[in-house]
């Protein structure tokens, strides 16, 4: 059955407020199917909500659960002169860096009205953004034990990041998400080991295309390749 996603645009919005509204929707959805289990009801007809947050945070730096504080390449006091926050937060992944001009996508689903294979998951949300990119004309591919999409991955004096993932799920419920940078301040990049992957830079849409991006435009082609890959309708809040 196509299921129904209800889409946020959360406009700029500081981390941990996001990050705290993640964790009481994921919460939300798990106690319904806590509570579905125990009347023994099927997964498939349980009333979890699928949403899809859209948003653009602030300067800040999260480091997921098995990331090394190494990665970030400066100290608490450099990174509160800079303006930069930093969280240690409960995705995989390392570093990375959120900032204006780059849109985050958490999307927090029910796999179990999907499919429950977390490479699946992954995959898929990879494919929104290799199909993003091709509309701008670029080629974005996966490179082999790496989530994310990149540009040349295969070329190790021309392989860069253009998104980043990571992810966490709990029960099938998924939170946390991806990171395209479009018209993004790539010089933050520099103050961390991006993913804890030596040797690889990072680009956005903006430079890869010599011109801004219209940043609202991207917002809508995620909207639609998202619909497309997952077989779903978005739906406003």
């Amino acid at each position: 059955m196509r299921q129904k996603v209800v889409f946020e645009d959360l406009g700029i919005r500081s981390y941990q407020p996001t990050w705290d509204y993640q964790e009481a929707l994921l919460l939300k959805n798990t106690q319904i199917k806590w509570e579905a289990r125990q009347k023994e009801q099927a997964v498939s007809n349980t009333a979890t909500e699928h949403r899809l947050l859209m948003v653009e945070h602030p300067p800040v730096f999260t480091l997921g659960k098995s990331g090394k504080r190494e990665h970030v390449l400066v100290s608490e006091q450099q990174l509160e002169n800079l303006g930069i926050e930093f969280f240690h937060i409960n995705r995989g992944g390392d570093v990375t860096y959120h900032g204006l001009q780059q849109i985050v996508g958490y999307p927090i689903l029910d796999l179990d009205k999907f499919k429950t294979d977390l490479g699946w998951y992954l995959r898929s949300l990879e494919q929104v953004i290799i199909d993003v990119l091709a509309e701008y004309g670029l080629q974005g591919e996966r490179s082999a034990g790496e989530t994310g999409v990149w540009l040349q991955p295969e070329n190790p004096f021309m392989a860069r990041k253009i998104c980043a993932m990571g992810i966490k799920c709990s029960r099938w419920i998924t939170m946390h998400g991806f990171a395209l940078n479009v018209n993004t301040d790539l010089s933050h990049f520099e103050l961390i080991v991006p993913c804890g992957i030596q040797g690889k830079t990072v680009t956005s849409l903006e430079k890869e295309l010599g011109r801004k991006v219209d940043y609202e435009e991207v917002k809508e082609k995620i909207k639609k390749q998202f619909q497309v890959i997952f077989d779903c309708d978005l739906i406003s809040a």
